[in-house]
């Protein structure tokens, strides 16, 4: 359920009808070039990360109509007011986590699915949380049509997370929260880190990383999401 508009690169997938007489490129043709380009190309150097973008078929978690924007680095709506974000806050977001694989990983605001599948090629278990049920219900579909098993996902508020399903160790939110949401630093296991914007009309990205019963937190980057809706608003 994200958007984010952090410093886009905008390098459109070649994917318009080519000369006549040739096949139409592969609506993924622009895969390998989004990852050089806008990835690599823009500081992202975690090789787990870039191999997570190398492999998600992007254009599988956007509408058929926007399949050949689908490796261009801008948000694109998803319907129900949603949007996936642009590759390169996945990218930045799932690099901050710091996974090193086999980590359970909770994420608040599933969407199409895009993020939840970048982090099922690394994590061993990720759950995932949608407030929009029609989102919810379509991504659950997706992701087991494309074959990530390790990925359940529930609708509803993201805003108390998944505690029978906790300690997580990272935590990512793909909504912009007016304030951190205390229930989802208290599921993060000894070490674990939690990513996610925070703001209304000026946003940052937050990394928060617990020891013990204190968190540190670091602001690292400006962004631009669709709000949080839920308990959140109504403390």
């Amino acid at each position: 359920m994200t958007s984010a508009a952090g410093f886009a690169v905008l390098v459109l997938a070649g994917c318009s009808a080519g000369p006549p007489g040739r096949p139409a490129p592969r609506p993924d043709a622009g895969r390998e070039q989004m990852v050089k380009e806008q990835i690599e190309g823009r500081g992202i150097k975690d090789r787990l990360t870039l191999a997570a973008l190398r492999e998600v078929p992007r254009h599988e978690f956007v509408p058929e109509a926007s399949a050949g924007e689908a490796y261009g680095d801008f948000p694109l709506p998803i319907g129900h007011g949603q949007t996936i974000s642009q590759p390169y806050i996945v990218a930045f977001m799932t690099e901050a986590l710091g996974l090193r694989g086999g980590e359970r990983v909770l994420e608040i605001g599933t969407g199409s699915g895009y993020q939840s599948a970048v982090l099922a090629k690394i994590a061993g278990t990720v759950y995932t949380i949608e407030i929009v049920p029609e989102l919810a219900e379509e991504a659950r579909e997706r992701l087991a049509r494309l074959g990530y098993r390790n990925v359940s996902v529930r609708a509803g508020d993201g805003y108390l997370g998944w505690p029978e399903a906790a300690p997580f160790d990272a935590i990512i939110v793909t909504a912009a929260a007016p304030r951190i949401p205390e229930p989802l630093k208290h599921q993060l296991a000894e070490g674990g880190r939690l990513v996610v914007p925070v703001g209304d009309e000026d946003q940052e990205l937050i990394v928060v990383t617990r020891h013990g019963s204190a968190f540190d937190e670091r602001r690292v980057l400006p962004v631009r999401f669709v709000p949080m809706t839920g308990a959140v608003r109504k403390e």
